[in-house]
């Protein structure tokens, strides 16, 4: 009876709410037919050309089947969703991968860890912490929008070079949407408010992933695959130290949480100078669910760090966080399924799916051997940029930690031919990696995205030019700074 009582309980004007289907823009029967002509068409078009000699003819109609797959997810002729569902059918229809190929990666370790941390989202906002780290931001940073949005950039690209950025993402989001709702702009509406600050923070966070050793996955596989291509072809490792890929990397991250900010204020400043009607009540002391839901949340941060130690995938230590959360009553699990963006989780799933399978069909080598050979010859900086867009597109289809491992065992003997650095090109790549270009490239976007305040399309606009202007500081940092410190 009591579980009915609150499903019929009308929401409060501060309560989140996520749609299962982020903003659904009306569309005309005629215009999603003909989105999904265009598709369709230009997928058969590349199935029907020749299949190239190093490419498998399964990697092949990979390719005709990404081509179809993109258009659909960028025009948003049908949900995302359900062209997340058809990337898995579609695979195996084509006889791309087998059925366990094809589906397994939707549970795959790092998606089943998003699926977790999205939770966390859900909880932080149930038990109250979410308003409370709202009110401690808005007291330090005031209400101006202009310099809030720079102290949460900044903030969050920093935040990113010791914690995972979907966490960081997770937190801010979570605490800036029951603001939003309190303004009266709900997802769907098109508030360019919200979009602007729910785009930040996940393009911030991004930013940041490359700072330190800590920050992400991609960082010391680089190191290491640098490590493996230099004693195998000169006898000696190149070795990069916690310390050293520290000196080498972090001053890169602060420009490029500067570059965000700059980058997305320039592009989607919103109208709005003030958050007008956000009331800064003390929240009081904490209550018992949020006490130990803070605990558990600070246990569960402790317990990443000490990964190396333990050898716990973080997918461990989020389920155990989760039974912390649920066990005492805090949260029921019932309301955290039920406000669960279950749309966004399964698009992350496809786009980990279609990225194993470039690599199990060759379709991503082929990509490389046959855009890279273009920037043979270039001068310096137009080769670097080429290398970092490469890896940024690639990244945008599949982890950035796959990326890194397809990329660099192409692009390092490639150094080595152009006369560049291998230790220059190894290190580009995590940083490159971080920058992506579509909302399915990495939990943070996938996670703001949930809100549902923002389309796909929206994001594109911002993503591309801020991947560019990112790219080019990378570069410039590759070209000017790492010489000074002796990375050459």
């Amino acid at each position: 009876m009591t579980d009915n009582t609150q499903e019929l309980k009308k929401p409060g004007p501060n309560e989140l709410i996520i749609d299962e289907h982020p903003e659904a823009p009306k569309q005309s029967g005629m215009s999603i037919l003909i989105k999904c002509a265009i598709a369709l068409a230009l997928g058969i078009f590349v199935y029907i050309l020749p299949t190239p000699d190093n490419l498998s003819p399964e990697g092949h109609r990979l390719l005709a089947l990404l081509v179809t797959v993109l258009v659909l997810w960028i025009s948003e002729a049908i949900p995302i969703g359900i062209t997340a569902l058809c990337v898995g059918a579609g695979m195996i229809a084509l006889k791309i991968v087998g059925r366990n190929d094809a589906w397994t990666p939707y549970a795959n370790p790092a998606v089943m860890f998003v699926l977790m941390i999205i939770m966390f989202g859900v909880v932080l906002n149930e038990v109250g912490l979410a308003k409370r780290m709202m009110y401690h931001l808005l007291r330090i940073a005031g209400t101006n929008v202009k310099k809030l949005s720079f102290v949460l950039a900044v903030g969050c690209t920093m935040l990113a070079t010791i914690l995972h950025d979907a966490t960081v993402t997770v937190v801010m989001v979570f605490a800036f949407v029951p603001v939003f709702m309190a303004m009266g702009m709900k997802p769907g509406d098109g508030h360019k408010l919200p979009k602007f600050f729910l785009m930040l923070i996940p393009l911030a966070a991004s930013a940041g992933g490359f700072g330190t050793m800590i920050g992400g996955g991609r960082n010391p596989l680089a190191v290491e695959i640098l490590f493996r291509y230099t004693r195998d072809t000169t006898g000696v490792g190149k070795v990069v130290g916690f310390v050293e890929y520290f000196i080498i990397q972090f001053p890169l991250s602060l420009f490029t949480g500067l570059a965000t900010w700059a980058v997305v204020y320039f592009l989607f400043r919103p109208e709005e100078k003030e958050l007008v009607g956000v009331k800064l009540e003390d929240p009081g002391p904490m209550g018992t669910a949020e006490l130990g839901v803070a605990i558990v949340f600070l246990g569960a941060f402790v317990l990443w760090f000490l990964g190396d130690i333990t050898g716990w995938h973080v997918s461990v230590v989020a389920a155990i966080a989760m039974v912390g959360f649920c066990a005492p009553g805090w949260v029921s699990f019932k309301t955290i399924c039920d406000k669960f963006p279950w749309e966004s989780w399964i698009v992350f799933g496809a786009g980990v799916s279609l990225g194993l399978a470039l690599l199990k069909t060759g379709a991503g080598q082929y990509l490389a051997e046959t855009c890279l050979p273009i920037l043979e010859g270039q001068g310096s900086f137009v080769t670097f940029f080429g290398l970092g867009l490469f890896g940024s597109f690639l990244s945008s289809l599949m982890s950035n930690s796959a990326a890194v491992a397809l990329t660099l065992p192409i692009t390092l003997p490639m150094a080595d031919m152009l006369g560049m650095s291998p230790t220059a090109v190894a290190l580009l790549a995590p940083i490159t990696t971080s920058f992506i270009m579509l909302v399915i490239g990495c939990p943070p976007t996938i996670i703001a995205y949930s809100s549902g305040y923002f389309t796909q399309v929206d994001f594109i606009k911002v993503a591309v030019p801020w991947c560019i202007c990112l790219l080019v500081i990378a570069v410039l940092g590759v070209l000017l700074y790492w010489p000074m410190i002796g990375v050459y």
